[in-house]
């Protein structure tokens, strides 16, 4: 069980309609758990404001949930095929996330191997773990809204619990993200170095030194858009760079997980 009290503040018809839904998500038996504001609450006892839950599942069970609320008498839509969905009743929602869109990180049997589970409006669920809410976070760096300290948050409260290589294979493709929020945490807390294993420095300071020593790639590729779509436009329509990720021009990104 999370080692935090979670208590959460939102509008009583909202709270109403988040336990009743937490409640049928657990009955319908479809394997899910609890991220985004939820899981920072529940990893560090920070409790701010949201204004939907955010449900995580496999994407082949996606469409399951959806049915079984779309049965229960609630729209459903899918919001972008891609990565989430969406259970309204009435102006409130949850969404169901299947996978980090920016960098094609579906959500797997892998996720559910660790166990991290709190009570949140009265039902018990499982929560994204410390691991996992990380993935979940680190591609978020949007003008308007960046993620980047519930990175730190998180890797302060719960490194021990933190699957460094586990971390380390998702991120193979973009160890440099990775080796970023690194770096942030240890300016952030140059006391709490410790926290991160020495051992995963020294491979992506090698990665880059190995990097340095070798040409630069023959295409001119922007890799922003996996961070924003709509600040890094300008590189792709104006610039002559490549584009690294399949979204439309005019996505403005204003929603992410």
């Amino acid at each position: 069980m999370s080692q935090y009290p979670v208590t959460f503040d939102p509008p009583p018809e909202a709270a109403e309609f988040y336990a009743e839904s937490l409640a049928h998500l657990v009955e319908s038996g479809i394997p899910f758990m609890l991220s985004g504001t939820y899981a920072l609450g529940c990893h560090t006892g920070i409790m701010r404001p949201t204004k939907d839950l955010d449900v995580f599942c496999k994407p082949g069970d996606a469409p399951r949930i959806l049915a079984y609320f779309k049965a229960l008498g609630h729209r459903v839509e899918f919001e972008d095929e891609r990565w989430i969905g969406k259970v309204w009743r009435d102006g409130n929602f949850f969404d169901v996330i299947y996978n980090i869109s920016s960098a094609s990180l579906p959500v797997t049997e892998e996720w559910f191997r660790d166990v991290s589970h709190a009570e949140v409006y009265g039902t018990t669920v499982r929560i994204t773990p410390p691991t996992e809410f990380i993935l979940s976070k680190v591609f978020i760096q949007d003008r308007y809204r960046y993620d980047g300290a519930d990175v730190a948050h998180i890797i302060l409260r719960q490194h021990e619990h933190i699957d460094w290589q586990r971390l380390l294979d998702a991120m193979e493709l973009h160890w440099e993200v990775l080796l970023i929020h690194l770096l942030n945490f240890r300016f952030i807390y140059p006391t709490e170095r410790h926290c991160i294993p020495l051992w995963l420095f020294e491979e992506l300071l090698g990665r880059l030194q190995t990097r340095a020593e070798l040409p630069v790639p023959n295409l001119r590729v922007c890799r922003g858009r996996l961070l924003s779509p709509r600040d890094y436009l300008v590189d792709i329509t104006d610039w002559g760079f490549a584009d690294v990720v399949g979204k439309g021009l005019e996505e403005s990104h204003d929603r992410n997980q």
